[in-house]
Order: structure tokens, then C-alpha cells, then sequence
């Protein structure tokens, strides 16, 4: 039976420094990102163009919401655009920090977003819209932690902290429409 290994597989420190003062204009992205990371750029620029469609979806309704039980759903709606953004600002910083651009153009908005922006009018269409779309977010952001699993830890945080608010997002609608 073969020995294992007693010396863990670190990088010498002087390597470390090395490398650190070589590439100092990456900023955080070091030799140990992964090597596909245009694809997660690319992945982030949809996550995130999928957000602002969210956002202004939901401000739409929320505007546009009338009847006897508008208040509180319009109240919903304020709160979940105010959420949305949120996400579209971490996504954005964290593609700036992986060396990209945010696309915030916004005549390819809706080409790059997972959600469609359906432009609809009774109360119940717009609860329906907005709940189809947080399901598309839900198994979006799934699917994007799956593929990311071990080799960029701080995305896969960050979008694990979006999922978690997109499921609630969902409930709340599922709460909404019933």
C-alpha cells in the first residue's frame, strides 16, 4: 500500500508573492480561477440582464397595478424591483471584479435576459408574469451553481445568496396568486 502524500498541495509562498506582484493589475483574479471564465462572464452578463428586466417588470406593475387590493401588491411589487436590483448590483460588481464589463445597454436587454419582460394588465396576469419569471431566475441561478460547483467559491456564494431570496420571491408569488 503506497504512502499517502504528508505535504498538502499549497503553493510555496515565494511563488505566491511572485505571482502576486507579477499580475498585481488582475486585481483578485489569480492563476487559480478558473480557466473558463469568459463563459462565467458570459453567464453573469445574463444573470444580470435577466435581473433588470426583472426590475423594470416589476415597476411596471407596480405603476400600472389598479383595483380594491392594489395597495399591498403594489407595496409586493416595490419591494421585489428594490430586490431584483440589488442582485443586478452585486452581479455587476462581481463581473468588474472578474475583469468584465456590465452590459447594461439597453436595446439587448431583453435578447440576454432568461425572463421576458410580458407587458400584461389585470392584477392576476401580472402575479402570473412575475411568478413564471422568478421560476426561470430559480432554475437559471440552479443550473449556474451546478456549473460553477468548486471552481469559483465567491460566485457560487454570491448566487447561492440570490437563489435564496429568488425562492422566497417565488413563494411569495405562489402566496399571491392563490
Amino acid at each position: 500500500m503506497a504512502k499517502p502524500d504528508s505535504k498538502p498541495p499549497f503553493t510555496p509562498v515565494a511563488v505566491l508573492r511572485a505571482q502576486a506582484r507579477k499580475h498585481v493589475e488582475r486585481g483578485p483574479v489569480t492563476r487559480s480561477y478558473p480557466e473558463d471564465r469568459e463563459v462565467i462572464l458570459e453567464h453573469l452578463g445574463r444573470a444580470l440582464a435577466t435581473e433588470w428586466v426583472c426590475v423594470l417588470r416589476y415597476l411596471r406593475h407596480a405603476y400600472c397595478i389598479t383595483g380594491v387590493v392594489s395597495e399591498p401588491i403594489k407595496a409586493h411589487f416595490l419591494e421585489q424591483a428594490r430586490e431584483e436590483q440589488a442582485h443586478a448590483h452585486k452581479l455587476a460588481e462581481r463581473i468588474v471584479q472578474l475583469g468584465g464589463e456590465p452590459d447594461l445597454n439597453p436595446a439587448t436587454l431583453t435578447e440576454r435576459s432568461h425572463a421576458e419582460y410580458v407587458p400584461v394588465t389585470s392584477t392576476q396576469d401580472m402575479i402570473r408574469e412575475n411568478l413564471i419569471a422568478e421560476r426561470i431566475a430559480v432554475e437559471a441561478y440552479r443550473e449556474f451553481i451546478q456549473f460553477l460547483g468548486d471552481r469559483d467559491p465567491t460566485t457560487r456564494t454570491m448566487l447561492e445568496s440570490i437563489l435564496a431570496e429568488e425562492e422566497e420571491h417565488a413563494d411569495d408569488l405562489r402566496d399571491l396568486l392563490a
